[in-house]
C-alpha cells in the first residue's frame, strides 16, 4: 500500500496520495477478496409517513440502477493499514465509518483488501462494497463527497536536538543533516531544491503493509538518532510519532514556496460514479457529525489544517 490511505491515496490517496501519500499499498494482491465481516448494530425502523430514511433513494433516482445496499453499511477497507484502518477496526477510518452506520442506523460490515493495484476494480466497483472512507478529491476514479479534513505532510523530529521550532523544509538548521523521506512523495522535491537529498535517508514508497512499515521503520529511526528528522504523510506522522515510544514533534508543512509541489490534500469519501443520491445522504451525514469526525482524527493525531493552512486542533473550531 502507498505509505498513506487510499486517498493519500489517490494522492495521497494519494494522496489522495493522492498521491503520494501516503500508505503502504500491497505489491500482489490477494486472488479474492475475503467474506465481509460483520459488526453488529441496531437498524432502526422508519415511522409511517416519515420522510425515506437516511440512504434511502429519492423518487428522482428511482429510475436508476442503486446498486447501494441499505441494509448493512458496506465498507472497502485495508485489512493492515494503520492509522486508518484494520481488520481488527482499530483504525480512525473504522472509527469514522462507525459514526456514519450510527446514522443510517445500519450495521458495518466490510470488505477487506489490500490498498494496492486493483484495489477498487475488486471493491467498489465489483460492487462487494459501497464506500471508501478515505479518498482524495479530485480524483476522477470515483464519486467524491465533501471533503471531511484537510491535512498535509509533516516534518517530525525529537525535541531538544536543536530542531525545536523548525517549520519549514529550508530552515537552515536542517542544512547538513540526515532527513528521511518516502521516495516519490511530493515533500522530495522541495528537500532537492532546498539542498537536503545528499544526505537524505530514502524510505519505499510501495509496500505490502501486512509485512513492512515505512512509516514507522522512519519513525523508529528518528526516535534512536539515526536519522534526525523525516517527513510522512500527517496521518501517519501525527500517530506514530505520539504512540509507543517518546513524543516527537510533528510540524505540519506547507510548500514553502519552492516550486508547484502540493503537500496539502482534501479527504472525501469515495462512492461509485453516478450514485449522486448515495454521494448527497453522505453529504449531509458529513455536515451533521463534522465535530465528531473531527474528534476522532484529533484523537490520532492527524494534523488538520483549514483551507488556509491553520492548524484545526479543537473538534469544534
Amino acid at each position: 500500500m502507498v505509505s498513506g490511505s487510499w486517498s493519500c491515496r489517490s494522492a495521497l490517496v494519494a494522496v489522495s496520495l493522492l498521491a503520494a501519500v501516503a500508505s503502504a499499498l500491497a505489491q500482489t494482491p490477494p486472488a479474492a477478496p475475503p467474506a465481509p465481516a460483520a459488526k453488529p448494530q441496531a437498524p432502526a425502523a422508519s415511522a409511517p409517513g416519515a420522510p425515506a430514511a437516511p440512504g434511502q433513494p429519492s423518487a428522482a433516482a428511482a429510475g436508476k440502477v442503486d446498486l447501494v445496499n441499505r441494509k448493512v453499511l458496506r465498507v472497502c477497507s485495508d485489512p493492515a493499514n494503520m492509522p486508518f484502518s484494520n481488520d481488527k477496526g482499530q483504525g480512525f477510518e473504522n472509527r469514522i465509518a462507525d459514526i456514519v452506520g450510527d446514522e443510517l442506523k445500519v450495521p458495518v460490515e466490510y470488505v477487506y483488501y489490500p490498498m494496492a493495484t486493483g484495489f477498487i476494480r475488486r471493491t467498489l466497483f465489483a460492487k462487494a462494497c459501497d464506500i471508501i472512507i478515505g479518498y482524495a478529491q479530485g480524483d476522477e476514479m470515483v464519486l467524491n463527497t465533501n471533503a471531511y479534513y484537510r491535512t498535509t505532510y509533516a516534518l517530525v523530529y525529537r525535541p531538544g536536538q536543536g530542531l525545536d521550532g523548525v517549520t519549514k523544509l529550508s530552515d537552515p538548521r536542517l542544512q547538513g543533516k540526515r532527513v528521511g523521506i518516502i521516495a516519490g512523495t511530493p515533500p522530495a522535491n522541495i528537500m532537492a531544491k532546498v539542498g537536503l537529498m545528499a544526505l537524505a535517508k530514502p524510505y519505499k514508497l510501495v509496500v505490502d503493509r501486512r509485512f513492512e512499515s515505512p512509516g514507522e521503520d522512519m519513525i523508529k529511526d528518528i526516535r534512536s538518532g539515526e536519522i534526525a528528522a523525516g517527513v510522512l504523510w500527517g496521518p501517519i506522522a501525527g500517530y506514530f510519532g505520539t504512540h509507543a515510544g517518546d513524543k516527537l514533534t510533528v510540524v505540519p508543512l506547507g510548500d514553502d514556496g519552492h516550486g508547484s509541489s502540493r503537500l496539502a490534500f482534501r479527504i472525501t469519501m469515495g462512492v461509485r460514479n453516478g450514485e449522486d443520491d448515495w454521494k448527497r445522504t453522505l453529504n449531509t451525514i458529513i455536515a451533521k457529525r463534522q465535530a465528531d469526525i473531527n474528534k476522532v482524527l484529533l484523537d490520532f493525531g492527524v494534523p488538520l489544517i483549514d483551507e488556509q493552512n491553520n492548524q484545526i486542533k479543537t473538534a469544534n473550531p
